[in-house]
């Protein structure tokens, strides 16, 4: 591969709270013109999951969750809400540890994570206590989402949908696609590359949209910033014609986990 050059990444301002069914594709062309921007073809779209689920209409209200034996059980060994615990566990194909600090869960996408991605953050509780679930199919979303690009511009964009997941024996959360669509994925080098002096790579695979991922969240922000998309340039090569398989595709499989 020739020299990879200037990439840059800038948040999307001046994107809305999200309702269920509002588009996501729509206002951020809405949001990129009210700046006197447009989509061109390469770029990369990256969007929180919050909105996506919120679009969706992926919210739940705590009070209209009933508990079961097993929600309540782990609820008072790690002293949480028992219809959070019952929403991770619905969300879930199965829980690896349940402590107090998190629920770590496989969930049923195949990623793992802590209390199975959901979270009520920056999430409206005016009417009682409302979590976020993910998308159904975060893969599908992304799809759908450059679809719907295209339609509105015409441009081959790449589309990640990014949350922030913590990581085994490190400290602090970073930005991990749980979706994609019109993306590589990884870049596996093995055998096709050489290192300085010749030698050939034997072991790289680059996480291409995880680091795609973990670069706009830097420049989206985690709190208040309302800044829930951004727009990465330079970054074309890793842009494909097909949709592609998606962010599973980076999901270890199971024969090959050495920690479960």
């Amino acid at each position: 591969m020739d020299g990879l050059g200037e990439m840059r990444v800038a948040p999307i301002a001046g994107m809305p709270l999200f309702a269920a069914g509002q588009s996501v594709a729509g206002e951020i062309v809405a949001a990129l013109a009210l700046a006197g921007e447009a989509l061109e073809d390469g770029d990369i779209c990256v969007v929180a999951q919050k909105i996506v689920s919120k679009s969706e209409g992926r919210t739940v209200r705590l009070a209209d969750v009933e508990p079961g034996k097993e929600a309540q059980a782990i609820a008072a060994e790690t002293a949480r809400d028992p219809a959070h615990v019952q929403l991770v566990l619905d969300e879930s194909s199965a829980i690896l540890r349940a402590k107090p600090a998190a629920i770590i869960a496989c969930h049923r996408t195949g990623h793992v994570l802590a209390n199975a991605g959901i979270d009520a953050s920056n999430v409206d509780s005016a009417g009682g206590e409302t979590v976020l679930l993910w998308p159904v199919d975060p893969d599908a979303s992304a799809r759908a989402i450059r679809s719907e690009l295209w339609a509105l511009t015409g441009r081959n964009v790449g589309v990640v949908i990014a949350d922030s997941m913590g990581r085994a024996w490190r400290i602090g959360t970073v930005g991990t696609a749980i979706g994609c669509a019109g993306i590589t994925v990884l870049d596996d080098r093995r055998g096709r590359a050489t290192d300085l002096f010749g030698r050939t790579l034997q072991a790289t695979v680059i996480a291409i949209a995880d680091s795609l991922a973990a670069m706009a969240a830097l420049a989206m922000g985690e709190g208040d910033e309302g800044t829930p998309a951004a727009l990465v340039r330079g970054g074309a090569r890793w842009v494909t014609q097909e949709d592609g398989p998606g962010a599973a595709a980076a999901l270890r499989p199971l024969a090959e986990d050495m920690f479960r």
